[in-house]
């Protein structure tokens, strides 16, 4: 059974950037299970497990863009000290749970710090950076198989 829209899938993964270093790997704990299309992998990511099966193991780069979208510099912004609390201690590299206008959790990496302004960036942490994703199926069940 090969992967393909709204299958669950179990598998392992690593995600490195270019250079090597690793940003994220399930090898030496549990496997991920998921069903494709549910938000918990990137849409870039899952694209490039269609058609694999169980027991395949492949490696892919992925370029800049392909996962976790290009780097919007608009994502970048600049707010108010006046806005964090008093006694919150800042320091740049911190990520901050920010409120959407939907009332979502966002995540904000602070970039720079003033005396009366907060460098922001709100883009993901890998986002227009090339990615080599690793991954190794083991299980695979497709919705109209489950059906039958």
């Amino acid at each position: 059974m090969q992967i393909s829209p709204g299958s669950q899938v179990t598998l392992h993964f690593s995600l490195r950037l270019a250079d090597g270093l690793l940003v994220e790997s399930s090898f030496d704990d549990h496997p991920l299970t998921f069903r494709l299309g549910d938000g918990t992998l990137d849409h870039g990511l899952e694209l490039a497990l269609y058609g694999l099966r169980a027991q395949e193991r492949q490696t892919l780069t992925l370029m800049p863009g392909q996962a976790f979208g290009q780097r919007d510099e608009t994502a970048v912004q600049r707010l108010p000290r006046a806005d964090f609390p008093a006694d919150m201690v800042l320091e740049t590299g911190q990520i901050i749970a920010f409120s959407g206008a939907d009332g979502e959790t966002v995540p904000g990496a602070v970039v720079a710090l003033g005396d009366d302004q907060v460098t922001v960036d709100f883009n993901h942490p890998l986002a227009g950076r090339e990615i080599v994703f690793e991954v190794e199926i083991l299980a695979v069940e497709n919705p109209a198989a489950e059906q039958d």
